[in-house]
């Protein structure tokens, strides 16, 4: 789950490796920044196409190396593909289902196995060249040429596995046309390891591009999702927060829906300056924040104005909340600069999903009227719409009591 950024849904995830080859393999670079790696990680499991045509294309290679010349160097490798491709398809799957459920992914096994896949088209370009067959060493060259292609165009989210990949899948083939006996062949010794190369810096290249797409996107949302003077959500990302609690299928309960006025701050901004007024809206943020619960979202909409999202809410929680949340903003001073100390206070409208709709507006509408009768009665209160007709009043500088009208 995810906290106060606008948006309070689980999102499918690939479990990190376990063991320490598997996070060596993975690990994307140091400069990563942690928010990226899931998705560095992500990318593994996708492209699909490439995936499907690696492993068909394997297997049948494979069978045409071995009907053609059925020896054991052969046979053997048609029956490694075939046995390590329909295990690959095995675990590809497991993880795809158990990804969106928040399961384990098996990540260490997928790496592993996508390893050894790259070695097998490796071992097979190397029996083709020792075969001399001009035929079986051309279709299994050519082949693991392509496959190594395919590699890093696939698999450049993870560049250690992908050049370790790379290198195993055509490497062996430099080594077969050294000791194939035909100096025809000795031309791949050194256009091998140019090609790698070539494809080493493709990897690295795609990859720095994709971590800067990715930083570059979520800097975007989260300039487009959240208030830029208190970092709080603001109105799109409050939709998308709502939107989200309506698309959680463990949610329970109503989503209550705080909306808060300060008491007080236009009074500090005018005697003081809007500089010491935007210091204390963040100030105000950074208190409304700390009490936003797992799930919920803190957001400021203009002004002086704020909501905090509170999910799975009784009617009586959603009141001591309040109690709270007023006590925190109004019971304790402020610091400005130049050792300016000021109080201020809230007042708060309540309205409860899907008591009162299921939109940003129709809460927006229903709490705005509570708090039109919270700020009639006085400074710190809170009054909850439980109905059309209903108000219950909380009066957070007393002892709690309750009165319906």
């Amino acid at each position: 789950m995810s906290r106060g950024d606008g948006v309070i849904y689980q999102a499918a995830t690939y479990s990190a490796p376990r063991t320490r080859l598997g996070r060596w393999l993975v690990e994307p670079g140091a400069d990563v920044p942690a928010e990226v790696r899931p998705m560095l990680l992500a990318g593994l499991f996708g492209t699909l196409v490439i995936f499907f045509g690696g492993v068909f294309n394997t297997i049948a290679v494979s069978a045409v190396a071995s009907f053609r010349h059925p020896s054991a160097p052969f046979l053997l490798w048609a029956a490694y593909e075939t046995i390590l491709g329909a295990v690959r398809l095995y675990v590809l799957w497991h993880a795809r289902r158990n990804a969106p459920l928040g399961l384990r992914t098996h990540t260490d096994a997928y790496v592993i196995l996508a390893l050894m896949w790259a070695l097998g088209v490796g071992y097979g370009s190397f029996v083709g060249l020792l075969s001399r067959d001009w035929l079986i060493a051309g279709i299994t060259t050519i082949s693991a040429a392509a496959m190594a292609g395919g590699i890093a165009f696939r698999n450049f989210t993870a560049p250690r596995l992908c050049t370790a990949m790379v290198v195993v899948s055509f490497g062996p083939a430099a080594i077969g046309a050294a000791m194939s006996g035909r100096w025809e062949l000795w031309i791949l010794v050194p256009q091998v390891p140019v090609y790698l190369f070539s494809l080493w810096v493709a990897i690295r290249s795609l990859h720095r591009m994709l971590v800067r797409t990715i930083a570059a996107e979520r800097e975007n949302d989260r300039r487009a999702n959240h208030d830029q003077l208190t970092g709080l959500a603001n109105r799109a990302g409050l939709e998308r927060a709502i939107t989200g609690w309506q698309h959680r299928e463990d949610r329970r309960g109503p989503l209550a829906f705080f909306y808060l006025d300060l008491d007080g701050f236009k009074a500090v901004n005018d005697r003081h300056g809007h500089a010491a007024g935007d210091a204390l809206l963040r100030m105000v943020a950074a208190r409304l924040q700390a009490l936003a619960p797992t799930g919920g979202t803190a957001a400021r909409i203009g002004g002086d104005e704020f909501v905090l999202l509170v999910p799975e809410a009784d009617r009586g929680g959603t009141l001591g909340r309040a109690e709270r949340v007023i006590a925190a903003i109004a019971n304790r001073p402020y610091d400005l600069d130049n050792g300016v100390s000021v109080t201020i206070g809230t007042s708060i409208g309540i309205a409860r999903m899907p008591d009162h709709g299921h939109d940003l507006a129709r809460l927006m509408s229903a709490a705005d009227a509570a708090l039109y009768d919270a700020k009639g009665r006085g400074r710190c209160r809170a009054v909850i719409a439980s109905a059309p007709n209903l108000r219950i009043a909380v009066n957070s500088a007393a002892p709690r009591r309750a009165t319906a009208r």
